[in-house]
Protein backbone atom coordinates (compact mmCIF):
# COMPACT_ATOMS: atom_id res chain seq x y z
CA UNK A 1 0.00 0.00 0.00
CA UNK A 2 1.46 3.36 -1.03
CA UNK A 3 0.58 6.68 -2.57
CA UNK A 4 1.00 6.56 -6.35
CA UNK A 5 -0.14 10.10 -7.14
CA UNK A 6 0.43 13.13 -4.93
CA UNK A 7 -1.30 16.44 -5.61
CA UNK A 8 0.72 19.42 -4.37
CA UNK A 9 -1.19 22.67 -3.99
CA UNK A 10 1.11 25.71 -4.04
CA UNK A 11 0.12 29.21 -3.02
CA UNK A 12 0.13 31.70 -5.89
CA UNK A 13 1.76 34.26 -3.58
CA UNK A 14 4.52 31.84 -2.53
CA UNK A 15 7.05 30.91 -1.42
CA UNK A 16 6.74 27.42 -2.89
CA UNK A 17 10.18 26.02 -2.09
CA UNK A 18 9.66 24.41 1.36
CA UNK A 19 6.35 22.70 0.60
CA UNK A 20 7.57 21.53 -2.81
CA UNK A 21 10.59 19.90 -1.17
CA UNK A 22 8.28 18.05 1.24
CA UNK A 23 6.26 16.77 -1.71
CA UNK A 24 9.38 15.76 -3.65
CA UNK A 25 10.73 13.86 -0.63
CA UNK A 26 7.46 11.98 -0.15
CA UNK A 27 7.05 11.30 -3.88
CA UNK A 28 10.58 9.86 -4.09
CA UNK A 29 10.04 7.60 -1.11
CA UNK A 30 6.64 6.49 -2.42
CA UNK A 31 7.74 6.22 -6.07
CA UNK A 32 4.75 8.44 -6.80
CA UNK A 33 3.88 10.87 -9.55
CA UNK A 34 3.91 14.46 -8.28
CA UNK A 35 1.24 16.79 -9.67
CA UNK A 36 1.99 20.45 -9.07
CA UNK A 37 -1.11 22.62 -8.88
CA UNK A 38 -1.96 26.28 -8.43
CA UNK A 39 -5.29 28.09 -8.63
CA UNK A 40 -6.44 31.67 -8.14
CA UNK A 41 -9.26 33.87 -9.31
CA UNK A 42 -9.79 37.58 -9.83
CA UNK A 43 -12.74 39.35 -8.21
CA UNK A 44 -14.87 41.41 -10.54
CA UNK A 45 -14.33 45.09 -9.65
CA UNK A 46 -17.47 46.77 -8.33
CA UNK A 47 -18.58 50.01 -9.93
CA UNK A 48 -21.78 51.95 -9.44
CA UNK A 49 -21.41 54.36 -12.36
CA UNK A 50 -22.35 53.15 -15.90
CA UNK A 51 -19.30 54.86 -17.37
CA UNK A 52 -17.10 52.83 -15.02
CA UNK A 53 -18.08 49.47 -16.54
CA UNK A 54 -15.45 49.65 -19.30
CA UNK A 55 -12.72 50.56 -16.82
CA UNK A 56 -13.81 47.77 -14.46
CA UNK A 57 -13.68 45.24 -17.31
CA UNK A 58 -10.18 46.42 -18.22
CA UNK A 59 -9.00 46.14 -14.63
CA UNK A 60 -10.54 42.68 -14.33
CA UNK A 61 -8.76 41.48 -17.44
CA UNK A 62 -5.46 42.86 -16.15
CA UNK A 63 -5.92 40.99 -12.88
CA UNK A 64 -6.53 37.76 -14.78
CA UNK A 65 -3.52 38.37 -17.02
CA UNK A 66 -1.35 38.91 -13.94
CA UNK A 67 -2.54 35.58 -12.50
CA UNK A 68 -1.74 33.74 -15.75
CA UNK A 69 1.75 35.27 -15.76
CA UNK A 70 2.24 34.20 -12.16
CA UNK A 71 1.15 30.66 -13.08
CA UNK A 72 3.95 30.52 -15.67
CA UNK A 73 6.53 31.77 -13.18
CA UNK A 74 5.47 29.26 -10.50
CA UNK A 75 5.44 26.42 -13.01
CA UNK A 76 9.03 27.26 -13.99
CA UNK A 77 10.05 27.41 -10.32
CA UNK A 78 8.35 24.08 -9.64
CA UNK A 79 10.18 22.43 -12.54
CA UNK A 80 13.47 23.86 -11.29
CA UNK A 81 12.93 22.47 -7.80
CA UNK A 82 11.94 19.02 -9.04
CA UNK A 83 14.84 18.90 -11.52
CA UNK A 84 13.88 15.44 -12.76
CA UNK A 85 13.96 13.82 -9.31
CA UNK A 86 10.43 12.42 -9.71
CA UNK A 87 7.83 12.09 -12.44
CA UNK A 88 5.72 15.23 -12.53
CA UNK A 89 2.77 16.96 -14.09
CA UNK A 90 1.68 20.60 -13.80
CA UNK A 91 -1.84 22.02 -13.67
CA UNK A 92 -3.22 25.49 -12.99
CA UNK A 93 -6.74 26.90 -13.00
CA UNK A 94 -8.14 30.42 -13.10
CA UNK A 95 -10.91 29.59 -10.65
CA UNK A 96 -11.81 29.63 -6.98
CA UNK A 97 -8.91 27.78 -5.28
CA UNK A 98 -11.15 25.60 -3.09
CA UNK A 99 -13.39 24.51 -5.95
CA UNK A 100 -10.48 23.98 -8.33
CA UNK A 101 -8.50 21.84 -5.89
CA UNK A 102 -11.54 19.75 -4.92
CA UNK A 103 -12.22 19.02 -8.60
CA UNK A 104 -8.58 18.16 -9.28
CA UNK A 105 -8.30 15.92 -6.21
CA UNK A 106 -9.96 13.08 -8.12
CA UNK A 107 -6.58 12.38 -9.77
CA UNK A 108 -4.66 11.94 -6.51
CA UNK A 109 -4.18 9.57 -3.58
CA UNK A 110 -3.03 12.40 -1.32
CA UNK A 111 -3.24 16.20 -1.28
CA UNK A 112 -0.44 18.32 0.20
CA UNK A 113 -1.07 21.96 1.01
CA UNK A 114 -0.04 24.63 3.48
CA UNK A 115 -1.85 27.13 5.71
CA UNK A 116 0.27 30.11 6.62
CA UNK A 117 -2.60 31.67 8.58
CA UNK A 118 -4.04 28.52 10.13
CA UNK A 119 -7.82 28.21 10.04
CA UNK A 120 -8.13 31.86 8.99
CA UNK A 121 -6.82 31.49 5.47
CA UNK A 122 -7.26 35.05 4.24
CA UNK A 123 -8.02 35.88 0.61
CA UNK A 124 -10.46 33.25 -0.68
CA UNK A 125 -9.59 34.24 -4.27
CA UNK A 126 -5.93 33.26 -3.78
CA UNK A 127 -5.70 30.69 -0.96
CA UNK A 128 -7.39 27.42 -0.08
CA UNK A 129 -9.29 26.68 3.10
CA UNK A 130 -8.02 23.36 4.52
CA UNK A 131 -11.20 22.79 6.48
CA UNK A 132 -13.23 22.96 3.29
CA UNK A 133 -10.79 20.60 1.56
CA UNK A 134 -10.94 18.07 4.38
CA UNK A 135 -14.72 17.95 4.09
CA UNK A 136 -15.12 18.11 0.31
CA UNK A 137 -12.10 16.60 -1.43
CA UNK A 138 -12.72 12.96 -0.58
CA UNK A 139 -8.96 12.49 -0.25
CA UNK A 140 -6.59 12.62 2.73
CA UNK A 141 -4.97 15.97 3.31
CA UNK A 142 -1.41 16.62 4.51
CA UNK A 143 -1.20 20.20 5.79
CA UNK A 144 2.44 21.22 6.05
CA UNK A 145 3.74 23.54 8.74
CA UNK A 146 5.90 26.49 7.84
CA UNK A 147 9.64 25.86 7.71
CA UNK A 148 9.50 22.07 7.25
CA UNK A 149 11.18 20.81 4.06
CA UNK A 150 11.12 17.01 4.49
CA UNK A 151 8.32 14.48 4.76
CA UNK A 152 7.23 14.52 8.45
CA UNK A 153 7.84 10.84 9.17
CA UNK A 154 9.97 10.94 12.32
CA UNK A 155 7.45 10.71 15.14
CA UNK A 156 3.81 10.37 14.10
CA UNK A 157 1.02 10.75 16.66
CA UNK A 158 -2.46 9.41 15.92
CA UNK A 159 -5.19 11.39 17.70
CA UNK A 160 -7.56 8.48 18.20
CA UNK A 161 -11.28 8.65 18.85
CA UNK A 162 -13.51 5.80 17.79
CA UNK A 163 -15.28 7.69 15.01
CA UNK A 164 -15.69 7.14 11.29
CA UNK A 165 -13.39 10.09 10.54
CA UNK A 166 -10.57 8.82 12.77
CA UNK A 167 -10.82 5.28 11.37
CA UNK A 168 -10.59 6.70 7.86
CA UNK A 169 -7.58 8.83 8.80
CA UNK A 170 -5.68 5.88 10.29
CA UNK A 171 -6.22 3.80 7.15
CA UNK A 172 -5.30 6.68 4.83
CA UNK A 173 -2.11 7.43 6.76
CA UNK A 174 -0.74 3.87 6.68
CA UNK A 175 1.84 4.66 3.93
CA UNK A 176 3.22 7.54 6.00
CA UNK A 177 3.26 5.58 9.25
CA UNK A 178 5.09 2.75 7.49
CA UNK A 179 7.95 5.24 6.95
CA UNK A 180 7.91 6.56 10.54
CA UNK A 181 10.56 6.07 13.20
CA UNK A 182 7.97 6.11 15.98
CA UNK A 183 4.15 5.89 16.03
CA UNK A 184 2.06 6.78 19.08
CA UNK A 185 -1.70 6.23 19.22
CA UNK A 186 -3.12 8.61 21.82
CA UNK A 187 -6.63 9.17 23.08
CA UNK A 188 -8.03 11.78 25.45
CA UNK A 189 -10.88 10.63 27.67
CA UNK A 190 -12.42 12.17 30.78
CA UNK A 191 -13.25 8.69 32.12
CA UNK A 192 -11.03 6.08 30.44
CA UNK A 193 -12.22 2.51 30.91
CA UNK A 194 -11.71 -0.98 29.51
CA UNK A 195 -13.47 0.03 26.31
CA UNK A 196 -10.98 2.85 25.83
CA UNK A 197 -8.06 0.43 26.09
CA UNK A 198 -9.74 -2.14 23.81
CA UNK A 199 -10.25 0.54 21.17
CA UNK A 200 -6.57 1.52 21.26
CA UNK A 201 -5.46 -2.11 21.14
CA UNK A 202 -7.51 -2.67 18.00
CA UNK A 203 -5.80 0.28 16.29
CA UNK A 204 -2.39 -1.08 17.27
CA UNK A 205 -3.37 -4.52 15.91
CA UNK A 206 -4.58 -2.96 12.66
CA UNK A 207 -1.27 -1.14 12.22
CA UNK A 208 0.71 -4.26 13.11
CA UNK A 209 -1.03 -6.02 10.24
CA UNK A 210 0.64 -3.45 7.98
CA UNK A 211 4.04 -3.97 9.57
CA UNK A 212 3.81 -0.83 11.73
CA UNK A 213 4.78 -1.01 15.39
CA UNK A 214 2.88 1.48 17.52
CA UNK A 215 2.60 2.31 21.20
CA UNK A 216 -0.33 3.87 23.05
CA UNK A 217 -1.05 6.70 25.47
CA UNK A 218 -4.27 7.38 27.39
CA UNK A 219 -4.66 10.96 28.58
CA UNK A 220 -7.29 11.65 31.22
CA UNK A 221 -8.75 15.12 30.78
CA UNK A 222 -12.01 16.96 30.17
CA UNK A 223 -10.57 19.42 27.64
CA UNK A 224 -9.61 17.24 24.70
CA UNK A 225 -8.10 19.98 22.51
CA UNK A 226 -5.79 21.54 25.11
CA UNK A 227 -4.61 18.18 26.45
CA UNK A 228 -3.86 16.90 22.95
CA UNK A 229 -1.95 20.03 21.89
CA UNK A 230 0.11 19.87 25.11
CA UNK A 231 0.91 16.21 24.46
CA UNK A 232 1.97 16.89 20.86
CA UNK A 233 4.36 19.55 22.07
CA UNK A 234 5.89 17.41 24.83
CA UNK A 235 6.18 14.40 22.51
CA UNK A 236 7.87 16.53 19.83
CA UNK A 237 5.52 15.12 17.19
CA UNK A 238 6.47 15.60 13.55
CA UNK A 239 2.96 14.80 12.32
CA UNK A 240 -0.49 14.46 13.86
CA UNK A 241 -3.00 12.12 12.20
CA UNK A 242 -6.64 12.84 12.93
CA UNK A 243 -10.16 12.67 11.62
CA UNK A 244 -11.64 16.01 10.56
CA UNK A 245 -14.81 17.45 12.11
CA UNK A 246 -16.31 14.69 14.19
CA UNK A 247 -18.83 17.38 15.18
CA UNK A 248 -20.39 19.76 12.68
CA UNK A 249 -18.05 22.37 11.30
CA UNK A 250 -20.32 25.19 12.50
CA UNK A 251 -20.22 23.84 16.05
CA UNK A 252 -16.41 23.67 15.94
CA UNK A 253 -16.14 27.27 14.74
CA UNK A 254 -18.52 28.53 17.42
CA UNK A 255 -17.53 26.37 20.38
CA UNK A 256 -14.09 25.16 19.37
CA UNK A 257 -12.92 21.60 18.85
CA UNK A 258 -9.94 19.41 18.03
CA UNK A 259 -10.06 20.03 14.27
CA UNK A 260 -10.21 23.80 14.72
CA UNK A 261 -7.35 23.71 17.25
CA UNK A 262 -5.16 21.63 14.93
CA UNK A 263 -5.88 23.83 11.92
CA UNK A 264 -4.98 26.91 13.95
CA UNK A 265 -1.62 25.45 15.04
CA UNK A 266 0.62 26.31 12.07
CA UNK A 267 3.68 24.84 13.78
CA UNK A 268 2.30 21.33 13.28
CA UNK A 269 2.21 19.13 10.23
CA UNK A 270 -1.33 17.71 10.15
CA UNK A 271 -2.83 14.75 8.29
CA UNK A 272 -6.62 14.76 8.10
CA UNK A 273 -9.38 12.66 6.58
CA UNK A 274 -13.13 12.85 6.91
Amino acid sequence: MSYKSILLNVDIDGPIGPITRIAIDLAKRSKARLIGFCAADAPLPVTMAPEGAAIAAEVWQQLKDDIQKRFKDIHAEFDGLVAGLVATEWRNMLDNPNHALVVTSRIADLIITGTAQGASTGDSYRTVDPGTLALRAGRPLLIASSGVEHAPTGRIVVAWKDTREARRAVADAVPLMAMADDVIVVTVDSQPDAGTRASLNDVVAFLAGHGIEARTEVLKADDESDKLIDFLSSAKADLIVSGAYGHSRIREWVLGGVTRSLLDDTQLCRFMSS
